[in-house]
């Protein structure tokens, strides 16, 4: 108890006690749970690979066909201006302390004018740094979307969205690519899907793990549907600018006059620095209908892990005007000709549907089930693929859409060559024409 006499406390002991003792359970034994969030966060693609039976065959050595990291085989290196940077951001001994959460002010000005454009124009203050583009897409789901809501991504898709958004209680929504038009989106199916709770809506162009670029006029039709139904767009655009020579890839925001945009984007994959973790978020409002909230929501929510790491903030200015177009040019040039080589082999094999990608570093094909009995699923084909040929591609089903199988494009050329030799060899061996013509297309 607390007695006051005049302007003074006194703390008054009670049973001889500071506090008084209040009757309460006590706990009789331990019990630490983990949270219900943690429950809820699932890796779909780890869900599916750690349960597949991985034994390579010892006579072939291993092939993998199924990381998207283009750094795994050494053969696709940074470029020397990139490290320099970073040996400079260093060496200065500028860049050891805490960096404002955001990001330093020159840091975000440097990304701004890298990628600002008349039609959509960018100012430091439109730029939040992150630690790498997944922190990106995490920020700017958290900052649209409310337990219960629900989001529309792209099937098949990165599989992040869906791993970050549940772990929040937020409903995903699954709209289809059509692999018959080059992964373009079933706009009607997309429209569908939308009711009340719909607080965003997730494209990925280029696409993971599609390989796929939309045209302009296929964006438009994409805005239309955001528009007519008033839904912010989370463009994930870390594969922006890769894309395959007489393909162009305008931002989403370059072609928005009424949708508001968040744009994730990153150092990772164009300057082959995944393990970098430098990412960012393009604020492209239109209208004011983003506002002063949505910034100062994504501020604070930037400061629950204060920041992206100093050190390649303060070489991005120097990465970004210092990269030579050769880099860029040479690195779509590896891409497409490793695409042209693994789409070429696999057309020819029996059973194999594959689907030319226009950028990014994927390559998907479909498989046509019927003609191959030994095998229930795509886990089950890309499993025995493995314990056959060595060779593992990640089962589609690991971005909820069996059938198909996904190839990186990233590995030397050789080593492509030599994978679809082996998965050439596999399923002549294990084909079975029937008397009826099957087609991935009548999925």
């Amino acid at each position: 108890s607390v007695s006051i006499h005049g302007n003074s406390i006194h703390h008054v002991s009670v049973n001889g006690s500071l506090y008084p003792s209040k009757t309460k359970s006590r706990r009789q034994r331990w019990e630490v749970k983990p949270s219900e969030m943690a429950n809820n966060t699932l890796n779909p693609i780890r869900a599916i690979v750690d349960g597949m039976k991985l034994t390579p065959n010892p006579d072939k050595p291993m092939i993998a066909l199924s990381i998207g990291d283009p750094t795994v085989f050494g053969n696709m290196p940074t470029d020397i201006a990139v490290l320099q940077a970073m040996k400079d951001a260093i060496d200065c001994q500028k860049y050891n302390g805490y960096a404002p959460s955001v990001g330093y002010l020159k840091s975000r000005q440097a990304v701004a004018n890298f990628y600002t454009c008349p039609e959509a124009p960018l100012e430091a203050e439109d730029v939040i740094l992150t630690s790498g583009c997944s922190q990106a897409i995490d920020l700017a789901i958290s900052v649209l979307c409310n337990p219960g809501d629900n989001i529309l991504v792209p099937c098949p898709g990165f599989s992040l969205y869906k791993t970050l958004a549940v772990s929040m209680g937020i409903e995903v929504k699954l709209y289809n690519l059509l692999p018959e038009k080059s992964w373009e989106v079933d706009l009607k199916h997309l429209e569908s899907l939308i009711d009340e709770r719909t607080s965003c809506l997730i494209v990925t162009n280029p696409s993971n793990p599609c390989g796929s670029v939309f045209s302009e006029e296929h964006l438009q039709k994409i805005l239309k549907v955001a528009s007519r139904h008033c839904i912010p767009i989370l463009a994930d655009e870390i594969y922006s600018n890769m894309v395959f020579p007489g393909c162009s890839c305008p931002s989403m925001a370059s072609l928005s006059s009424d949708v508001p945009i968040l744009s994730c984007g990153g150092l990772a994959k164009r300057w082959l620095v995944p393990g970098w973790r430098m990412g960012w978020i393009l604020i492209h409002d239109r209208n004011d209908i983003f506002g002063s909230k949505i910034r100062q929501g994504l501020v604070k929510l930037s400061q629950r892990i204060l920041g992206a790491c100093s050190i390649i903030q303060g070489a991005l200015e120097s990465i970004l005007n210092n990269t030579p177009q050769s880099f860029y040019n040479n690195t779509i040039h590896f891409l497409k000709t490793n695409s042209e080589i693994c789409f070429s082999e696999l057309c020819t094999v029996p059973g194999l549907n594959p689907i030319m990608p226009s950028g990014a570093m994927y390559l998907m094909v479909g498989i046509d089930m019927d003609r191959f009995p030994d095998f229930k699923s795509d886990v089950d084909f890309t499993e025995r693929l493995v314990t056959e040929q060595s060779v593992f591609c990640l089962p589609a089903s690991a971005f909820e859409y069996p059938n198909f199988f996904r190839i990186v494009v990233t590995v030397p050329e050789e080593m492509m060559v030599e994978a679809c030799g082996r998965i050439k060899e596999f399923c002549e061996r294990h084909y079975c024409s029937g008397s009826h013509d099957s087609n991935y297309l009548d999925q």
